[in-house]
């Protein structure tokens, strides 16, 4: 097993990138320190760090859209992770599936799955 106090984290973070495990769609990219990255570990659900707020956030903890992990694999470099996830909802706060809902022209290509303004 990958002792992920051996990961290459930058200024404390390592890029984590979820994958929706059956249909392989990109559904977001996060960052996580080392203790989001344990509670990821330890609990199979997706938890990071939040550079706005500064905190340690579980990913659908007040929507509900959370993200069980299938598997975490960890790049060839070692400063990057991928989480193969099945996603529940959307894993996106603005209300689409993935977060990458739109092309570089801004057109929205993505599915809108959810209201972000409801509370849940």
């Amino acid at each position: 097993m990958i002792n992920i106090n051996d990961l290459k984290y930058d200024n404390g973070l390592i890029a984590a990138i979820a994958q929706d495990n059956e249909t392989k769609e990109v559904l977001m990219c996060a960052f996580m320190n080392r203790e989001a990255l344990q509670r990821t570990i330890d609990t199979k659900i997706a938890h990071y760090w939040s550079r706005s707020r500064q905190s340690l956030w579980k990913k659908g903890e007040s929507s509900g859209h959370i993200q069980k992990i299938i598997d975490i694999r960890i790049d060839c470099d070692m400063d990057a992770v991928l989480l193969l996830v099945e996603q529940t909802g959307g894993a996106c706060h603005t209300g689409f599936r993935s977060c990458f809902y739109r092309n570089i022209e801004g057109e929205e290509i993505g599915e809108k799955i959810f209201d972000p303004d409801k509370v849940y």
